[in-house]
């Protein structure tokens, strides 16, 4: 069968051969081991459900193997035989185009340039799934090939529920990932509810078909990186030749290399997966790789003195490096840590001491001992951290619990309060303040024509009306059109696409709306060659509530609640979100967060126009209200201005109470 018939045949009406894994790729470490026997029958049987009676007996022990081999059912033996990648929308079998650009986009977060684990569906984070098993996305991908834009497809963390009649304002696709009922909400639950084929971990844009590879954070960590060097050294002060050291080149820690690079420093990122390390340098997004201690030692000495701009990776252990540069007095000016951290016992960090095979084998055969590993290493890790930070290191935590859980494994990380870490998260001083407080957030798109050209002529677009808003933008965001004009300019030189052919930018709601406007005419006027597909990063002023990062500067004590997540994805819904999306966890951890996605087509009509406006209108407004609300000043400042600006707008605003009352 070519392409187009696989996909609209579902499950094979005939039983194919077993596969074999690819060992070119990266796998996904074993599950911890935690279902009974029973439940392990259960498991069997939730998986068998997929499919004929009479292959049953084959499938079950089979099935039963890959559980007690690696903690899962992924049914290797239902990968498709074609090729994973984005196409070009024209290419998907489809009766609804907006359903063909969700298949386009499902296909690029399981693309093996793009994804983590490929084989195992995951995309990144360690943990990060599209579909729990093969199955379930034979199932979608049919699915969506047969309906029509008066269906609604429901997706169940990963399990495709079926298509139900909806209307064409509807959304073609809703999707949860992890929705469990609280107090089932703790890492444990995840693996064995997991384990049992019946709720996954969509990660932030993993399970919402958004991820657009490490290119969505490279923009996030350029901003971070670009102002962290300004709160440390200054406005004006060049960061050449300044070392900023941090940990992780998997999925979206990869980034952090091409942000340094454009940032202008020196880059050290440490990666204890080989694999991981050397395929981000083989894609150009770290420069060089160093596998000695002292070799790095000396080519960090040489960069500095020369004051170059370079980025390293480091194939070892983090914690290594930062005791080893407090040893040798390696000035560090900026320190982070963006391992997956939110994951810490299933793949997500690896301790100080265990080669990276070894560190695997124990997390799955000797769970407790790992979890002693881990938390020692954590605790030597925010040692040295701390002795860096003594001597003028500016380290803060990347929002991946970094802080949360060395304070979970007793590190000294603490502020004097007891109450407070000791180090802020990137979001309270850097990304809260200076853009998701004034609506600026990762907005992003990816042409369908999978085109280049078309790429560079969105680019074109944007930078064109960014550059119009700035002419007449107040002083207060001035700093975030600059940073984003000069990130635009530059993106193309930075061959940041990997996978399909796509972009992200910082914008407010009116940058957002004047560039989805500004695509929607090119591609009616034919100026675009196919659609666009509008969507961002959860990550985002509205999109997500997470305590520990991004809503991690709401001081009004609501920063534990989920409102604004929830009223997200149900206002996005009814004003025009070709999908949306609602998941529980990702970035920070299972439980510690709730956050919100969508997906727009826009198919150059009028429709798409009134859509466009109505939703991502609400879809950041409706974040800078919780923030105003929490008496943010920067917030204060955007909703009033958009409330002069648009008469329908009337959000209820605090009055600021004088401290000084308070004193009983």
């Amino acid at each position: 069968m070519n392409f187009q018939e696989q996909i609209l045949q579902g499950i094979p009406s005939t039983l194919p051969s077993k596969k074999s894994l690819d060992p070119n790729f990266s796998h996904a470490p074993k599950r911890k081991d935690i279902l009974t026997v029973e439940e392990k029958k259960l498991a069997v049987k939730n998986a068998l459900r997929y499919f004929p009676k009479a292959w049953h007996a084959e499938l079950a022990k089979e099935f039963f193997e890959e559980l007690q081999e690696y903690g899962r059912i992924y049914m290797y033996r239902f990968m498709p035989d074609y090729d994973m990648y984005a196409r070009s929308i024209s290419e998907y079998p489809a009766k609804s185009q907006q359903a063909a650009a969700i298949m386009l986009m499902i296909q690029n977060n399981l693309d093996p340039a793009v994804a983590q684990h490929p084989q195992e569906l995951i995309t990144y984070g360690g943990n990060g799934a599209v579909f729990q098993n093969w199955a379930q996305y034979l199932l979608t991908m049919m699915y969506l090939a047969e309906m029509t834009e008066e269906q609604t497809l429901h997706m169940y963390s990963g399990h495709p529920m079926g298509l139900f009649p909806s209307s064409k304002d509807a959304p073609r696709v809703i999707v949860t990932n992890g929705m469990m009922i609280p107090n089932y909400s703790k890492p444990d639950d995840w693996e064995k509810y997991n384990a049992l084929g019946v709720t996954q971990y969509g990660q932030m844009t993993a399970g919402s078909y958004m991820y657009i590879g490490p290119q969505g954070i490279v923009h996030g960590t350029t901003i971070t990186v670009m102002n962290a060097f300004r709160k440390k050294l200054g406005a004006e002060v060049n960061p050449k030749g300044k070392v900023f050291l941090t940990a992780g080149l998997g999925g979206m820690s990869g980034a952090q290399p091409k942000a340094g690079n454009i940032a202008g420093c020196i880059t050290i990122c440490a990666e204890v997966n080989p694999k991981a390390a050397r395929k981000r340098h083989e894609q150009g997004w770290v420069d060089e790789l160093i596998e000695d201690l002292d070799v790095l030692i000396h080519r960090v000495r040489k960069a500095q003195e020369n004051l170059e701009v370079v980025s390293i990776a480091f194939i070892g252990n983090v914690v290594d490096v930062w005791e080893k540069f407090d040893e040798e007095n390696i000035t560090v000016e900026l320190g982070s840590d963006q391992t997956s951290l939110h994951n810490p016992l299933a793949g997500g960090y690896y301790p100080v001491g265990l080669s990276f095979e070894e560190s695997n084998e124990m997390m799955a055969n000797d769970p407790d001992q790992f979890k002693i590993k881990v938390q020692e290493s954590l605790r030597r890790q925010a040692t040295s951290i701390n002795r860096h930070v003594a001597k003028g290191t500016y380290f803060f935590d990347y929002g991946n619990a970094f802080l949360l859980e060395a304070s979970r494994a007793g590190a000294e990380v603490m502020a004097e309060n007891g109450i407070d870490f000791r180090y802020p998260s990137y979001v309270q001083d850097i990304l809260g303040p200076m853009c998701f407080d004034y609506g600026f957030g990762p907005f992003r798109w990816v042409c369908t024509s999978g085109k280049a050209e078309d790429l560079e002529k969105t680019d074109q677009i944007a930078l064109k009306v960014m550059e119009e808003i700035k002419a007449t933008a107040p002083l207060e965001i001035q700093q975030q059109m600059q940073d984003n004009i000069r990130w635009i300019e530059e993106a193309g030189k930075n061959k940041l696409v990997v996978g399909s052919q796509a972009r992200i930018l910082y914008a407010d709601a009116e940058g957002r709306i004047k560039i989805a406007q500004a695509f929607n005419q090119a591609v009616r006027s034919g100026e675009l060659s196919a659609p666009v597909v509008l969507g961002r990063d959860h990550h985002d002023v509205s999109g997500t509530d997470s305590p520990y990062r991004e809503t991690s500067n709401i001081y009004d004590g609501s920063k534990y609640t989920a409102d604004m997540a929830i009223h997200n994805v149900i206002g996005d819904s009814f004003r025009g979100a070709t999908w949306v999306s609602i998941h529980n966890g990702g970035g920070v951890g299972w439980g510690e967060v709730i956050n919100g996605g969508f997906g727009l087509l826009l198919d150059g009509t009028q429709e798409a126009d009134r859509k466009l406006h109505s939703m991502l209108f609400y879809d950041v407004n409706n974040g800078i209200s919780r923030r105003a609300w929490a008496r943010n000043d920067e917030a204060l400042f955007a909703i009033k201005r958009e409330m002069e600006r648009t008469p329908g707008l009337r959000v209820t605003i605090p009055e600021i109470v004088d401290d000084g009352l308070l004193d009983f």
